[in-house]
Formats: C-alpha cells, sequence, structure tokens
C-alpha cells in the first residue's frame, strides 16, 4: 500500500513539474487590440459571428420566456369556467 501511495506522490510530482510539451501562444494582446479599437460596434458583439449567434439566441429566449411567463399569468387570473 505504501508503495502505491509513493508511485502516485511521484506519478503526481512529474506531470505537475515537468514542463509543458508544447507551447500554448499568447493570445491575449491580440484580443486586447481587437476589442478596444474604436469601431463603433457594441463589445458584445466585437468577437465575431459566434458572439452575434449567442447575442440572437439570448434575446430570443429571452423574448418566448417572457411571453410564455404572461401567457401563464393570465392563465391564472382567469379561471376556468365548471361546466
Amino acid at each position: 500500500m505504501f508503495r502505491q501511495v509513493v508511485a502516485l506522490r511521484q506519478v503526481c510530482s512529474r506531470t505537475f513539474s515537468s514542463s509543458v510539451r508544447r507551447q500554448v501562444e499568447n493570445k491575449v494582446p491580440a484580443k486586447q487590440k481587437l476589442f478596444q479599437e474604436d469601431n463603433g460596434m457594441p463589445v458584445h458583439l466585437k468577437g465575431g459571428a459566434k458572439d452575434a449567434l449567442l447575442y440572437r439566441a439570448t434575446m430570443a429566449l429571452t423574448v418566448f420566456g417572457s411571453g410564455f411567463v404572461l401567457y401563464k399569468l393570465f392563465e391564472a387570473a382567469m379561471p376556468k369556467k365548471k361546466e
């Protein structure tokens, strides 16, 4: 049991302390430049097509949800007729 714990400790320390296998390119300066340029576009749409799609989906869900809530409130306010 003790040997397994020691082996596990060695494996964990090797993975955390070893250098990265491949270097990841730093994209932060490019993103900062993109978001800081003054092109008249709102910041929540500067990310491109993906941001526009997410924005439109959020707005559609918001409008649908609001309409559904109003429908349910109207339904709850008007009692059903007993026949």
